[in-house]
């Protein structure tokens, strides 16, 4: 059965997107070569908290942290580790939030420092090819 949502439901779904978007542009603003995906993702953890929401992958099914990170060619769904952010690096962070019962969850994917032209391709290709698809 397909429960509709309620114009009231909608917003609160909105505002956990929102939040999650939000998390990412923090996570953005911290992105340069050096910083762990484990530091990053205890910076989700925090920012996520100190707005009212729980992060939605801490515990799920026993994983570990508050974002998925993968860097280059590993698969999604990354375990955040020790290891440091390299230049050229492509990073993908998926995260979700629940807020007030409702979740959001969202993923990008940054270019860390200077990357190969092939690879600033494809983030080019990958993004006109989103916006296609929503339109």
């Amino acid at each position: 059965m397909i429960h509709l949502k309620t114009p009231e439901e909608i917003e609160q779904i909105r505002s956990a997107n929102l939040l999650v978007s939000a998390t990412l542009a923090h996570l953005a603003a911290q992105l340069k070569p050096g910083i762990s995906t484990l530091e990053l993702d205890r910076m989700a953890e925090t920012f996520i908290r100190d707005h009212g929401a729980t992060p939605a992958f801490k515990g799920y099914k026993g994983f570990p942290a508050t974002c998925c990170i993968s860097v280059n060619e590993e698969v999604v769904h990354g375990i955040p580790m020790e290891d440091e952010l390299q230049d050229g690096d492509l990073i993908s962070i998926d995260t979700g939030v629940v807020l007030n019962g409702f979740v959001g969850d969202s993923a990008y994917t940054f270019a860390i420092g200077q990357i190969p032209e092939a690879h600033a391709q494809l983030l080019r290709v990958t993004k006109e090819s989103l916006y296609k698809g929503i339109a």
